[in-house]
């Protein structure tokens, strides 16, 4: 069987960390999430992949080339505009015949899930789970083993059975496709909810790890979920005075200082030097050619590959994104927050702060919980940033 993964948007609600390279290729436990859902799909025997690209397209297509060294075979299509995940699939449609299976590739998925669907023996179906927050989804009701209805971001309570974005198709879906675009409708929700009347869908649920970055914190559940599952080896150098406690793994050629403790889950890249006497805590990723100073603590976090931090730091529940700079005693503590996306406020249990790249803060910074700072921003010492800030922004 043949898979499609759709991996052409840009990620808008995760701003600023979309600013260079797709929603897809973002890293959570220093692997792009992208690769899960290849990775997932080999180690259920489907190797023939179409990837749908289209945002920073680029950057996928280096990373993954034809597939060979992740032991599958991949070609590409391009989505030329991103219109929505129905319209995506149209762009694969010369590639495919008989049975397909389609999954997102902005959503991290093991083995199992993926299996579940693939042995179901049921196509057209569907992989559905229960969900605390359905209104985010497509949200389909039941009825004797069947999806009945599917109701796309309802705002109202209608089922807590959402739609995974994960499904075995056949060709007859590229008609009903067609039919929702000729009406204005570019979503795959929107197609399988007009195709109920040709053919049913199955719900297939399954106990396999399934999780959507819908919102810059929801990176650090993917993140700390991907670390549970990942095999850690230790290289580089640790000095004595060292302690490591429970699973962390440390890349090659990276300098782990005297009186450091690491707590894992935890995984550091190649080419670090962190300490001497530095704290993670668990849940944490770091990439590579990353510099931690003396007396710093970070705490649930994801700091993409050459960030730097400076001594006496404290960052917890936070995303950086590549290459943030920061001197001596940036603060970025967790809380529950209010975080303002796109005009529209959240509010989030337990959030720091989240940096995008390229971004530098001078000495004695501090960042409110829920803030967002913008990519390539200028932050100068003894700032207190209270509210988001645009890309570039300039604060003295």
């Amino acid at each position: 069987m043949k898979a499609v993964i759709l991996a052409a948007g840009e990620g808008m609600r995760l701003r600023p960390l979309t600013v260079s390279e797709p929603k897809v290729m973002i890293p959570v436990a220093n692997r792009p999430i992208l690769e899960y859902v290849v990775d997932s799909l080999v180690k259920n025997d489907v190797t023939d992949m179409v990837v749908v690209v289209g945002y920073r397209k680029e950057r996928i297509m280096s990373h993954f080339e034809d597939g060979k060294k992740f032991g599958a075979r991949i070609e590409y299509v391009v989505q030329e505009k991103q219109l929505g995940n129905g319209h995506a699939l149209l762009a694969a449609k010369d590639r495919l015949s008989g049975e397909f299976v389609v999954l997102p590739g902005d959503n991290v998925v093991d083995r199992r899930a993926v299996g579940d669907l693939l042995r179901s023996g049921t196509c057209p179906s569907a992989l559905v789970v229960e969900s605390d927050n359905p209104s985010k989804y497509g949200v389909v009701t039941l009825e004797r083993g069947a999806i009945t209805s599917v109701h796309e971001k309802p705002a109202e309570m209608i089922s807590n059975i959402i739609l995974t974005g994960m499904y075995c198709l056949n060709e007859r879906i590229f008609q009903a496709i067609d039919g929702c675009i000729a009406e204005g409708e570019y979503g795959l929700s929107n197609a399988v909810q007009a195709s109920l009347g040709e053919q049913p869908v199955a719900p297939v649920f399954s106990d396999g790890l399934w999780i959507d970055a819908v919102y810059p914190w929801d990176l650090l559940e993917l993140n700390a979920a991907a670390l549970e599952n990942v095999p850690v080896r230790t290289a580089g150098k640790i000095e004595s005075q060292v302690v490591l406690s429970g699973p962390v793994g440390i890349g090659e050629e990276t300098i782990i200082r005297a009186g450091t403790t690491i707590y894992g889950p935890v995984l550091i890249g190649d080419g670090c030097e962190i300490g001497p006497n530095v704290t993670i805590f668990p849940s944490t990723s770091i990439g590579n050619s990353v510099t931690v100073e003396p007396y710093t603590v970070i705490k649930n976090s994801v700091l993409m590959s050459n960030c730097s931090i400076g001594a006496h730091s404290y960052l917890s529940h936070s995303v950086l994104g590549y290459g943030v700079k920061s001197q001596s005693h940036l603060m970025a503590a967790g809380a529950e927050a209010y975080v303002n996306i796109a005009d529209e406020f959240f509010k989030v249990p337990h959030i720091g702060s989240i940096l995008g790249e390229d971004t530098s803060f001078g000495t004695g910074v501090s960042v409110e919980p829920g803030t967002i700072v913008g990519a390539g921003c200028k932050v100068s010492s003894g700032a207190r940033i209270t509210r988001n800030l645009p890309n570039k922004a300039l604060v003295t």
